[in-house]
């Protein structure tokens, strides 16, 4: 395909590696000599920009500002569903504004919803490429966000331990994650959490009660100051045995139907809270820790932390800005070699791999039985263990680094 512009978007959450992703798609166009031209505010800006008077073109002076360290996007985001959009010639009209600026073909980045879209877009004859993006990491590839996004709250949460641990606290802290609990759980395995609670498994808040107890009180006895923590990560969509989620009813829903959650971490504390008064033992621990004091100090303190979007905010993982460039310089490739719909996978050598992006943006879960190895370590995931059935396979030759 011929491509003298090319629009760049960026679309949903903002995340790390968004700004390598740009980065990578201007310095790519400009070898080519083709115009990179940003499309701002996302699909609202895609469905306005008929009404633009002009465009930012990334030339290579203008891309020496965009930082690939940072995290955000230069571009700038929205939550808009095209196809919800009441004009009956919103096709049109996009048509219409690429028209206006010359623009052959789209390069955007972000997640499902944003990837909804690009096969929306695709089906109506408007050329994209998706360049995948969501710190959740729930897509069947890679996304730019989701390393920088675990180390983030690895960080949170291992800091938390010194507040945690001088005050005798249980701190619950609690991460995005809607239906997929992958940065809860890759961030709560690298930053040491006893107990880490995700969407894929219902909550039994027996099982969390009886770890925590066994944990937090063994620490505090076995100091030598009495001093002791025990922390928690649970993403936003934990469910428990009941299997509801904790919505946020006052919020509205946004354009693509999603819910606000809200609450989970403070369900967490107020279900550990009934089982520690109501445990005949508890008085008598807090005694031998030194900590009972008559009507004011009864039982241990659990508190909730929300980081919220300081883990999508800041800086960006070096993991992030390599695969940012790769896949905005790939998306480029694919556009100039004539493809549309697809998403890029990753580059292996002078290999780009790509797959349609109807199939890339299905959700992916985490893997219940890598669970296993990690409750084999006494991590809780508020459920029973579950014993594994290893099995053992050699491998030979290349193996490809999978995330």
């Amino acid at each position: 395909m011929t491509c003298k512009a090319i629009g760049i978007i960026t679309s949903g959450g903002d995340c790390a590696g968004l700004n390598a992703v740009v980065k990578g798609v201007g310095l790519t166009a400009a070898h080519h000599g083709i115009k990179a031209l940003v499309i701002p505010n996302g699909y609202a800006g895609l469905y306005n920009l008929i009404e633009f008077d002009r465009l930012t073109e990334l030339t290579v002076s203008r891309l020496e500002d965009v930082n690939v360290s940072l995290a955000g996007s230069e571009a700038g985001h929205s939550r808009v569903k095209i196809s919800k959009i009441s004009d009956p010639g919103k096709y049109d009209r996009i048509k219409a504004g690429l028209d206006k600026f010359g623009i052959d073909g789209l390069i955007i980045s972000g997640g499902d919803d944003t990837g909804s879209v690009i096969v929306d877009l695709n089906s109506h004859g408007i050329n994209c490429i998706h360049a995948p993006k969501t710190m959740d990491l729930d897509l069947n590839s890679y996304s730019v966000g989701g390393d920088s996004t675990i180390n983030r709250i690895s960080d949170f949460v291992r800091d938390l331990k010194t507040t945690g641990r001088t005050h005798n606290r249980i701190i619950v802290v609690e991460v995005f994650g809607r239906y997929a609990g992958h940065t809860a759980f890759r961030g709560g395995i690298a930053s040491g959490a006893d107990a880490i609670l995700i969407p894929e498994i219902p909550v039994d808040f027996d099982e969390l009660y009886k770890h925590m107890k066994e944990i937090y009180w063994r620490r505090i006895l076995a100091s030598d100051v009495h001093a002791g923590t025990y922390s928690i990560v649970v993403a936003e969509g934990m469910k428990d045995l009941i299997g509801g989620e904790l919505y946020d009813e006052s919020a509205g829903v946004d354009s693509f139907g999603h819910k606000k959650l809200a609450g989970a971490g403070k369900y967490v504390v107020q279900e550990l809270q009934k089982r520690v008064r109501n445990d005949p033992e508890t008085a008598e621990l807090m005694k031998k820790s030194g900590m009972y004091v008559e009507g004011l100090y009864l039982i241990p303190e659990i508190r909730q932390v929300q980081p919220g979007h300081l883990v999508r905010s800041g800086g960006s993982s070096a993991y992030d800005v390599n695969f940012g460039l790769g896949a905005g310089a790939a998306s480029v490739e694919l556009l100039r070699a004539g493809r549309s719909g697809v998403s890029v996978v990753e580059i292996k050598g002078t290999d780009i791999r790509y797959q349609k992006t109807e199939e890339l943006i299905k959700q992916r879960y985490v893997n219940l039985e890598e669970v296993k190895f990690f409750e084999n370590m006494n991590v809780c995931f508020g459920r029973q263990r579950v014993d594994i059935n290893h099995t053992f396979t050699e491998v030979t030759g290349i193996v490809d680094r999978i995330y």
